[in-house]
C-alpha cells in the first residue's frame, strides 16, 4: 500500500468519525430541545404572566427577617448532624457492596449481579420518598432523615466506589495472588491503597451533597433547618423564607470550604 493510500484511509477514517459526532450532537440537541418542549420551558405567554408573581413574590422576601436566628442554631446544628452521620452510615454500607458489585473483587458472577440490582434500588428510591416512609415508621426528627439519606446514598455512594474499584492496576492484583494471599489480603493489599483517595473524595463530595439534601428532608418532617422553612412557608412569612436561605447558604459555602480543605490534605 503506497504513502497516499494509507494518508487517504486516515483522511477517511477521520471524517467517518467527524460525521458521526456530528449526528450524535444533533441528535442530543434534537432531544434536549423536545424535552424543553414538552415541559412548556417555550411558553412564553405563561413566562410573561407568572412575572409579576415572581415580582411580588420578590418584594415580599426583601429585606430578610433574621429577628429569629437564635432559634435557627439547633436546626442547623442538626443538619450538618444528618449529613455527616448519613455519610458515615453510607460509607460503612456501601464499601462491602462496592467489593461485591466489582467484577474483579466479586467472588462470582451470581453475586455480581446481586448486589448491582440492590445498589441500583437503593439509588432509584428519591430520599425525600425515603423521608416520608421513616417519618410514617419512626416519628418525627432527625432519625429518619440519616437514615432516609444513608439509604439512598448507598446506591450511589456504592456505584462509584464500585467503578472506582473495577478500574484498579490489575498488576497489584495479580502479585498479590501469586505470593498467596487470600480474596481479603487481595482486597487489603492489593485494592484498596489504589483507591482509597478516590474513595475519599467520593465520600467528601458525598458529604457536601447530604448537607443541602437533609435542608430539603425537613420538609417532610425530618428534622432540621428545613423543618423551619417549611414552617415559615406555610406561615407566608417570606422574608424569614428568604433569611433562612441566606442562612443555609451561608452553611453550604462553608461545608463546601471544608469538604475543600480535606480533599486537599487527602492529596
Amino acid at each position: 500500500m503506497s504513502t497516499e493510500e494509507i494518508y487517504a484511509g486516515i483522511l477517511a477514517e477521520e471524517r467517518r468519525a467527524a460525521r458521526w459526532a456530528a449526528a450524535l450532537a444533533a441528535l442530543i440537541v434534537t432531544v434536549c430541545i423536545g424535552a424543553l418542549w414538552i415541559t412548556g420551558f417555550f411558553d412564553l405567554a405563561r413566562l410573561r404572566d407568572g412575572g409579576p408573581a415572581i415580582a411580588q413574590l420578590f418584594d415580599e422576601m426583601v429585606p430578610p427577617d433574621f429577628s429569629r436566628w437564635q432559634s435557627w442554631m439547633r436546626p442547623l446544628i442538626d443538619t450538618l448532624a444528618m449529613s455527616i452521620a448519613g455519610t458515615a452510615f453510607a460509607v460503612v454500607f456501601s464499601l462491602p457492596l462496592a467489593l461485591l458489585a466489582a467484577p474483579n473483587t466479586a467472588p462470582n458472577a451470581v453475586i455480581y449481579q446481586g448486589a448491582r440490582l440492590v445498589l441500583s434500588f437503593l439509588r432509584s428510591v428519591p430520599e425525600i420518598i425515603m423521608g416520608v416512609l421513616f417519618v410514617a415508621a419512626v416519628g418525627f426528627g432527625a432519625l429518619p432523615g440519616v437514615l432516609a439519606l444513608g439509604l439512598h446514598s448507598v446506591g450511589m455512594v456504592g456505584k462509584f466506589y464500585a467503578e472506582a474499584i473495577e478500574h484498579v492496576d490489575p498488576k497489584p492484583i495479580e502479585a498479590a495472588r501469586a505470593a498467596g494471599c487470600g480474596p481479603m489480603g487481595v482486597i487489603l493489599h492489593a485494592v484498596l491503597p489504589q483507591v482509597l483517595p478516590q474513595l475519599a473524595d467520593i465520600t467528601i463530595y458525598r458529604w457536601e451533597y447530604h448537607f443541602r439534601a437533609s435542608a430539603v428532608l425537613g420538609i417532610v418532617g425530618a428534622g432540621g433547618i428545613g423543618f423551619e422553612l417549611m414552617a415559615a412557608l406555610r406561615l407566608l412569612a417570606y422574608d424569614q423564607v428568604s433569611a433562612i436561605l441566606l442562612a443555609i447558604l451561608f452553611c453550604v459555602v462553608l461545608v463546601d470550604g471544608l469538604g475543600a480543605t480535606l480533599r486537599s490534605a487527602l492529596r
